[in-house]
């Protein structure tokens, strides 16, 4: 058996392990799957500290090369399914990968970002059956050993940044690193239990897309403590409701977004929902309005834990669900061993309530960007204090409040003007379902703040909406900072994370933008 696989395999080796639209696997299946699948990336000649990436969807096959790949010393980099080939080509040219599996619906946009790289890169495909020219990997797998591998040797992730502003950033971060000893992982599993609460035998739904940072460590963390991980495509309300009743999912990871398509779903189809089994649901990914939060409470109880976290270096905050109902908005206090810091923009120290950059000290673990040393050397303040772009405040309890992300601000008449203030206040509106709020040129101001907006059209016409919504501000907000031009869409632009679509955006309204908020 592969190292990680130690402790699950003692505890549960006939029961249910991985399960996707396919089928699903047991313990033992898995690990004899994964023995297999080192041996064919040793086959395949790649070495310890080499580089791989994968164009998979949420299914089996990914966490099988995933774990063989942490197992041999291999570097996995997620790639988003959505991408073109030019994107593609791109993460694996930056990235170095000698080799990247996909699947059948992704093969021939894979196959041409490999034909563009300047490099060799070896294209396999899943299944049984040549598709686009990629080798298949179910024959390959079949003609080698199940047996356990010798010279095991930790792998890691390489983790992409979305790119909605600019070219994706790749992040090397501290949780798996490529010859770190195993028993590293094992005090790592053991923290994850008991400070994030990952579930040790229980049952894990997974409805975002893995290749997110979040994702593919809240599936994972739970799937090395042993438990179980069931896996959707796509995330709808409804199969999300069947799943937990049918599997009896004790944790998840979910973000705003789909907690306002839940709170969408008729009332007697909440009411009859099974959500009893749930002991932990992680959120992260974007601002969650108050009052989404608060209607999720009271439906699910206090299982809703929510996180300030990041590609480049994981959880920094926690906040459960009773904190969270006494410091409503805030993102929680510090996890030791971190500590945050805000600051000024010359690296100065603020006091409680005043906003500013927000830092976080880490003894001993930080992070680097691939390939990009200026950025790297950007994101920190000195060794071991770094940011992951944010502005904020602590209250007077070390609460933490999220106010934006350094940069996100429309600069009008000569006034700041923060987005994220704005978008907090529409989202308060009970008509609105979703907002962005960013700035665009204006001749008189230099900016103006422009909103774009998803309503629920019983409850608000569009055609009055902007009048609406502008007298509804003006109530919470100065004059200066409600929006001057307003854009109603049936839905936002997202990507898979929660993310707002920048490049979208800016065909929505057809204008350059400046200090979007996301």
């Amino acid at each position: 058996m592969v190292v990680m696989l130690t402790d699950p395999l003692a505890g549960g080796a006939g029961g249910p392990a991985l399960r996707d639209s396919a089928g699903e696997l047991d313990w033992s299946a898995l690990d004899a799957r994964v023995n297999r699948w080192v041996r064919l990336l040793r086959a395949e000649n790649l070495q310890v500290g080499d580089t791989m990436a994968v164009v998979c969807g949420n299914r089996r096959e990914t966490f099988e090369v995933l774990l063989a790949a942490l197992h041999t010393g291999v570097t996995v980099v997620p790639v988003n399914w959505h991408l073109t080939a030019p994107e593609i080509t791109y993460l694996l040219s930056d990235s170095a990968s000698r080799l990247v599996l996909t699947e059948p619906r992704y093969a021939a946009v894979v196959a041409e970002a490999v034909h563009s790289c300047p490099a060799p890169v070896r294209a396999m495909v899943t299944g049984e059956r040549e598709h686009a020219g990629c080798t298949p990997v179910e024959p390959l797998l079949a003609g080698l050993p199940a047996d356990e591998p010798t010279d095991q040797v930790c792998g890691s992730i390489l983790l992409y940044t979305s790119g909605t502003t600019g070219a994706p950033k790749g992040v090397r971060n501290g949780l798996f690193r490529v010859g770190a000893p195993f028993a590293r992982v094992d005090r790592l599993l053991a923290y994850a239990g008991r400070v994030l609460g990952v579930p040790a035998r229980g049952a894990v739904l997974l409805v975002g897309p893995w290749y997110h940072s979040a994702q593919v460590f809240f599936a994972l963390l739970p799937l090395l403590r042993g438990s179980r991980l069931v896996m959707h495509d796509r995330f709808d309300p409804e199969s999300f409701l069947a799943a937990v009743a049918e599997h009896r999912i004790t944790a998840c990871h979910l973000v705003p977004t789909q907690f306002v398509r839940l709170l969408r779903l008729p009332a007697d189809v909440r009411a009859a929902a099974d959500v009893g089994s749930l002991r932990m649901v992680w959120h992260g990914g974007g601002p969650c309005p108050v009052e989404v939060k608060r209607q999720m409470i009271e439906w699910w109880g206090p299982v809703v834990v929510e996180y300030y976290a990041a590609t480049e270096a994981g959880v920094v905050t926690l906040m459960d669900a009773d904190s969270w109902l006494r410091h409503p908005g805030s993102v929680g206090r510090a996890v030791p061993p971190n500590e945050i810091v805000i600051v000024d923009d010359e690296g100065n120290p603020l006091p409680a309530g005043q906003a500013g950059r927000v830092f976080v000290h880490r003894v001993g673990q930080t992070f680097e960007y691939h390939n990009a040393p200026q950025k790297t050397r950007d994101a920190h303040l000195r060794a071991g204090v770094f940011t992951y772009g944010e502005t904020g405040y602590l209250d007077s309890d070390g609460y933490l409040y999220l106010t934006g992300r350094a940069g996100d601000v429309v600069i009008s008449g000569g006034v700041n003007i923060y987005p994220a203030e704005v978008q907090t206040v529409l989202l308060s509106h009970p008509a609105v379902r979703d907002a962005a709020v960013t700035g665009e040129p204006d001749d008189e101001y230099g900016e103006r703040v422009v909103a774009i907006v998803e309503v629920d059209s019983a409850r608000l016409d569009p055609e009055r909406g902007g009048e609406v919504l502008a007298a509804f501000c003006r109530r919470s907000l100065a004059g200066f900072k409600v929006p001057r031009r307003w854009r109603f869409v049936p839905e936002l632009p997202r990507d898979g994370t929660g993310k707002l679509r920048q490049e979208v955006l800016r065909g929505l309204l057809g204008t350059e933008m400046s200090g979007g908020r996301s």
